[in-house]
């Protein structure tokens, strides 16, 4: 709860505030932007940020994830509910004690929701972003966080022992990134989004380069829209995988799923 005493007058000023500029839930964001501060001063300070456009995420400084509060701060690309979806199948995957490895991890939140339901797994993630890495390290304290491209900072003894390996890798295609809400092109990195001419030039490369790092029947899950499903999934039978696609309704999510 919060420790700001918020009078009954205000409360309705800061709701309609926030409607004015397009917070779809303002009476939730209002209530969340009081929580978190701990004066009038910081208070009209969130205020303006969230009317000025920066993600709530960002002001808050934590996405909700899977249950979880995840840290997120600028420049950070904020985890997406439909990726619950993904967090989710990884779960249902992996056993304990295994080795799991969290690609283009932003803050780390799909790795803190695996680690959260399977404490024993080995967690390794990396991100190409300094920002995100910083957020990651603070979330996956029980895991080791690399900087770097891809698979290059993992540990070479990594190499065929990855149980499971997942990665939300950018997917939106390049023409399409000015067509984002502007709480994401605005203030998430380029490189979080931007997954080439038809959104798959990263998942590509996490598809082709996996089977040297898998172990003898582990797990390949990436995210993706359902119109790139079907090219996402010949990729991956391509390279030796079994495929399949998995759905969810409730959340507009898609992962592919391939066993080596």
């Amino acid at each position: 709860m919060s420790v700001l005493p918020v009078s009954l007058s205000v409360r309705p000023v800061l709701i309609a505030r926030l409607r004015a500029a397009g917070c779809v839930f303002a009476e939730d964001e209002a209530q969340l932007l009081i929580e978190a501060a701990s004066s009038p001063a910081e208070l009209d300070t969130l205020v303006e940020l969230r009317i000025a456009g920066r993600p709530l995420e960002h002001v808050l400084g934590w996405a909700a994830f899977c249950g979880l509060r995840v840290v997120v701060g600028p420049d950070v690309f904020v985890p997406r509910q439909r990726t619950e979806f993904l967090a989710r199948q990884a779960i249902g995957l992996t056993p304990e004690a295994a080795v799991v490895v969290d690609l283009c991890c932003g803050s780390g939140a799909v790795g803190a929701a695996v680690l959260a339901a399977r404490p024993q797994v080995e967690l390794h993630a990396a991100d190409i972003e300094p920002a995100a890495v910083q957020c990651a390290r603070r979330n996956l304290t029980a895991g080791s966080v690399y900087l770097g491209d891809l698979y290059e900072p993992l540990p070479e003894q990594l190499r065929g022992r990855v149980d499971v390996l997942i990665a939300n890798a950018p997917y939106v295609p390049t023409d399409a990134i000015g067509l984002m809400p502007p709480e994401a092109r605005l203030y998430e990195p380029r490189v979080a989004l931007d997954g080439g001419t038809d959104g798959l030039d990263v998942l590509r490369r996490v598809i082709t380069q996996a089977p040297a790092w898998l172990a003898p029947g582990g797990h390949l899950l990436v995210e993706s829209s359902a119109a790139q499903s079907a090219a996402v999934a010949e990729t991956f039978s391509a390279r030796g995988f079994l495929v399949r696609v998995d759905h969810s309704v409730d959340l507009d999510a898609t992962v592919v799923i391939g066993r080596f």
